[in-house]
């Protein structure tokens, strides 16, 4: 006869502490997780009553009305991708193949030699951060003892994910705080001391969080570096179009395959075309051959699978319906266009004010700075002064999110920075 479940629990709490299922303690060592600077700190706005509150601390894009904008050649999409959908089956573990095809022709260009001599291979992911992970679980599994080099600052989230996945992450130069610029030259001794097959996490454009890039002339300065340290560059794109266009944001992955690199590139589709919930990015490999590139992929899958099998469908159609569409497509890079010029007036109006406000000090790095970040210099203290007192939410390294200001609240903002700056 069957034990009740009382009977049955005492039985188990009787034989002891192996069986910490019945143990009320069984979870006191797990500890408390402070939660993540940027998403506790867009919480905390949330529940902020001032009526003239500004969020610049989160990446995401807001239009000049502070709303996450519906794209118009998306919402088409979603009409066209709804009205054709049929059965729901799960797509292959590396994703749908007009989405890969489509992300393929934009970063790596119609043309491109890599992709037709079969040298890339493309996963759809969730989202760019997923693109990381498995990126990142790859690269244990097959450079084990390879260092994960990031730039001096970097996305947090970055060293997170390959820590995560079990690397050592350390830091090359990058940000130069006296000038607002690039220490580049630092940089490449930096990288030219690195171990062989060491992996270095490069920005493509819109550098997160400082909005500092290189040059086109210093990303062909670093391909010799590159090639000399058999290093492994893993780009990061998650602002394409937010820079100077969209096949000029690619320059740089572009070259690279051009000159016979072999690296990683994770992209997203949530600021390009505002579907951050929808998770939509992926993760392209390019190879030396074809013959490497069948079993890099393989074993992509293989990692897919063993962290969430396969990707959800919906986003990444209406991304491949965008992206193939011969109307949409010329509609999206308009809009794109729109977000970035509007990101690049809120900098010439912060810089304008502030310029006027605080007198003799240079606040050209607003300017010269691309994408939706800047770093403003300033210090944790003024950036608790800023939230506490005027109600302007920026992260506590000085990021701001430009994107976060409109026609309605950049002088404000600027007005606020000029407080504590005086």
């Amino acid at each position: 006869m069957a034990l009740s479940v009382c009977a049955a629990k005492n039985c188990l709490q009787q034989q002891g502490d192996d069986f910490l299922l019945w143990s009320p303690s069984m979870f006191q060592h797990v500890e408390a997780y402070p939660g993540d600077p940027i998403l506790s700190l867009n919480e905390a706005f949330g529940k902020d009553t001032r009526p003239g509150k500004i969020n610049v601390s989160i990446g995401i894009y807001f239009d000049d009305n502070g709303k996450i904008p519906m794209l118009p050649s998306v919402r088409a999409a979603e009409h066209k991708v709804v009205n054709d959908a049929g059965a729901r089956p799960y797509l292959p573990m590396e994703g749908a193949a007009n989405f890969r095809s489509a992300v393929q022709h934009l970063l790596f260009g119609a043309d491109s030699a890599a992709i037709k001599e079969g040298r890339v291979v493309t996963m759809q992911t969730v989202g760019s951060s997923g693109g990381l992970k498995i990126g990142g679980d790859f690269i244990k599994r097959y450079f084990p003892q390879s260092v994960m080099l990031v730039s001096d600052p970097t996305w947090d989230n970055h060293r997170a994910v390959f820590e995560g996945c079990g690397m050592t992450v350390k830091t090359y130069p990058y940000y130069d705080s006296t000038t607002g610029g690039l220490k580049f030259e630092a940089m490449l001794e930096a990288l030219k001391a690195a171990d062989k097959h060491s992996i270095v996490l490069l920005h493509a454009c819109c550098h997160n969080p400082t909005g500092v890039d290189l040059s086109k002339e210093q990303w062909q300065a670093l391909v010799p570096v590159i090639k000399e340290r058999e290093l492994i560059p893993f780009m990061d794109l998650a602002y394409q179009g937010y820079g100077d266009g969209i096949d000029e944001d690619a320059f740089a992955i572009r070259l690279f395959a051009e000159q016979g690199l072999s690296f990683f590139v994770a992209n997203s589709f949530s600021k390009s075309m505002s579907l951050y919930g929808e998770r939509c990015g992926a993760l392209s490999v390019v190879c030396p051959d074809a013959a490497q590139a069948v079993n890099v992929l393989g074993q992509m899958k293989a990692t897919i699978r063993r962290n969430y099998s396969n990707p959800p469908i919906h986003g990444g159609q209406l991304v491949a319906q965008v992206l193939s569409d011969a109307t949409l497509r010329p509609m999206w890079e308009a809009e794109v266009k729109e977000m970035r010029e509007r990101i690049q007036l809120m900098r010439r109006k912060l810089h304008d004010v502030l310029s006027a406000k605080v007198p003799g000090r240079d606040f050209s790095y607003f300017l010269t700075q691309r994408g939706m970040f800047s770093y403003t210099g300033l210090s944790a203290e003024q950036c608790d002064r800023l939230r506490e007192e005027f109600g302007l939410y920026l992260v506590r390294s000085g990021r701001m999110c430009i994107a976060g200001l409109n026609s309605g609240n950049v002088e404000a903002a600027a007005n606020a920075i000029a407080a504590v700056l005086k």
